[in-house]
């Protein structure tokens, strides 16, 4: 059996976007140069190929739910 090691590096967070609520959608990219998000608020997680900065905004512009408790 041969064990190869991979190191990864957690996703850096390139934005924050606040909502209405107060709660951030957080822009991450990811170690192969993708991007993703993350709401504090409801919480939905998007990762696509097509996930931009104006993406993440229009989840930030109409999520109404405030941060959760950490």
């Amino acid at each position: 059996m041969t064990v190869t090691s991979v190191r990864m590096s957690a996703p850096a967070t390139v934005a924050s976007l606040p909502t209405r609520a107060g709660a951030a959608v957080l822009i991450d990219r990811d170690t192969d140069g993708s991007l993703s998000s993350v709401c504090t608020g409801c919480g939905e997680y998007a990762w696509t190929l097509r996930v931009t900065r104006a993406f993440a905004q229009e989840h930030a512009d109409t999520c109404i739910r405030p941060p959760r408790a950490a």
